[in-house]
């Protein structure tokens, strides 16, 4: 699958599955790790090939019972998004079922559509299933999930490069050159970041008709944070009971791809997918964590099994998503196609303009 040719200190790699036609990528003898992830790279795009020939070997019980604990680990995360938004709007009757068919909707469209456009449906869908709510609450509201995220992150990632299985940040670039910018740089990372983040409450600043109660709205959406007891309770809680059926779920899906699931596999795994989370130009960061899933279970099962269940896991977790997320939008909220919700957010912003402006 690869071939070689030398020249003076310098090793060719041409891999036919991944690289670009008419394009030579060089790697250097002594970057040994970059060569082993660009080999795995090419064992996933042989691995999309056959995984359909081998459909059989998947343990489907097992498979179904993982995928089951995905989307109740989703279901969790819906139940202390409901929390967030019960706490900034204890007056309003809010609906569970649409709450979760928002947060399902988005995640959905997220496993499919690249850039997180997913995030736009599920605001969007939330703020029609909260009564008199406003997008700088919602988008405040959806923030505060984070903070858990983080927390988690951390500890994952802690782990992940301690087993020195992860290639190095300078070998990440490799992969993916738009993550790698900031590999390089990371004063020019955050920049970007803090940039980003100021720049879109500037923005949302200067679209709401006034700015005092611009940042009241944004307040709002973070009520739960003043009581620290009832976030912890209705919050952390809620999404920490659901990362463990989120760790149960990869568990299973790693044994019914034959991989083997284990504390050590599965919380690999979960790095895998923190990174791929840097990454939000591809669904779900697919691409990456096909790559680095081959290269950091490489002892845990045969490669083109490794490679087999990186691109199946995420196949099986796609699909079931983006199904329940369009089965959301079409019974709960309605909608029979994308472009119904795109006309309804436009109307409803023409509606807000118009009320704002007879203020």
């Amino acid at each position: 699958m690869i071939s070689h040719f030398f020249v003076p200190e310098i090793t060719y790699l041409v891999i036919p599955h991944f690289c670009i036609p008419g394009i030579t990528y060089l790697v250097s003898d002594t970057a040994q790790p970059i060569a082993g992830i660009l080999e795995s790279i090419g064992s996933v795009f042989d691995a999309i090939g056959s995984f359909w020939s081998n459909l059989a070997a998947v343990d489907f019980l097992a498979l179904l019972a993982g995928l089951t604990a995905f989307v109740i680990y989703q279901s969790l995360r819906a139940r202390a998004s409901f929390n967030i938004l019960r706490a900034a709007y204890p007056t309003e009757q809010i609906g569970f079922r649409y709450v979760w068919g928002a947060y399902m909707a988005g995640y959905g469209f997220n496993s499919v559509i690249p850039a997180r456009s997913g995030d736009i449906v599920r605001l969007f869908l939330t703020k029609t299933s909260v009564p008199n709510s406003t997008y700088p609450a919602v988008v405040s509201s959806m923030s505060v999930e984070l903070i858990f995220d983080a927390v988690m992150a951390v500890f994952i990632l802690t782990f992940a490069f301690s087993q020195g299985v992860f290639p190095s940040l300078p070998d990440l670039s490799q992969i993916s050159p738009d993550l790698g910018v900031f590999i390089r740089d990371p004063q020019l990372g955050l920049f970007v970041i803090t940039l980003l983040f100021v720049g879109a409450l500037v923005t949302l600043g200067l679209l709401s008709a006034r700015i005092q109660a611009f940042w009241a709205r944004m307040r709002q959406g973070v009520t739960i944070l003043r009581d620290r007891r009832r976030y912890v309770r209705e919050v952390f809680a809620v999404q920490l009971l659901g990362w463990g059926f989120r760790f149960t779920a990869f568990w299973l899906l790693l044994n019914a791809f034959h991989v083997g699931g284990s504390v050590h596999n599965v919380l690999l795994v979960l790095g895998v997918n923190a990174i791929g989370a840097l990454v939000p130009i591809t669904p779900q960061g697919a691409g990456i964590q096909q790559a680095l899933l081959v290269q950091v279970l490489a002892t845990a099962a045969a490669s083109a099994t490794v490679a087999a269940y990186s691109v199946g896991q995420q196949v099986a977790i796609a699909t079931t998503m983006f199904a329940i997320g369009f089965g959301s939008i079409f019974f709960l909220f309605g909608f029979r196609s994308f472009r119904d919700i795109i006309e309804r957010g436009r109307s409803e912003r023409e509606a807000e303009k118009g009320a704002a402006a007879e203020r």
